[in-house]
């Protein structure tokens, strides 16, 4: 069981469903919103915002999941894809949890959880073995305090350097 980690009520009336070309804009929003909270310098945030930005080509190859509340605003995004089997632990397959953001005035509610757990019923729907998360540093206290487990480093060159792994049958 997860332990509950709430600094608010969770969110109750809270609708996944996929995400359409409409929906980039909002998205974009919120993933930018999301990144100006990490603990990096400025620099490096607006230098990497680009290369965080969903585009409509993405839904063609991603599998994007939006959550909304009550009243159909966007709170969070969540995207996978197939996992590269040199990045899941040895003998497994499962999914990529590409990118997990909620606009932080919606933090701490049970969004998070909602995508996260989204992804992995997808991996189950899927027969796969789990959920593969490669993480922003700031993001690595969610992912233990909901039980996945970080993998760790064999190769610095090429292994991403937080990253998680839950299978599916939790």
């Amino acid at each position: 069981m997860r332990p509950a980690v709430f600094a608010q009520p969770p969110t109750t009336a809270l609708r996944l469903r996929r995400a359409h070309a409409d929906d980039l804009p909002v998205i974009n929003g919120i993933v930018e919103r999301a990144i100006a909270t990490w603990q990096l310098p400025e620099r490096v945030k607006r230098l990497s915002l680009p290369s965080y930005r969903y585009h409509t080509h993405d839904l063609d190859h991603l599998h994007l999941v939006v959550a909304e509340d009550a009243s159909h605003a966007l709170v969070g995004v969540a995207a996978w894809e197939p996992a590269s089997p040199r990045d899941l632990p040895a003998g497994m397959n499962g999914l990529l949890l590409h990118g997990l953001y909620v606009d932080p005035a919606r933090q701490h509610r049970g969004v998070g959880t909602c995508l996260l757990d989204a992804s992995m019923a997808a991996a189950r729907a899927q027969g796969l073995a789990g959920v593969l998360v490669k993480a922003q540093a700031d993001a690595c206290g969610f992912f233990e305090a909901r039980g996945l487990q970080q993998i760790p480093v064999e190769d610095p060159a090429r292994d991403y350097p937080h990253r998680f792994w839950q299978a599916a049958s939790h």
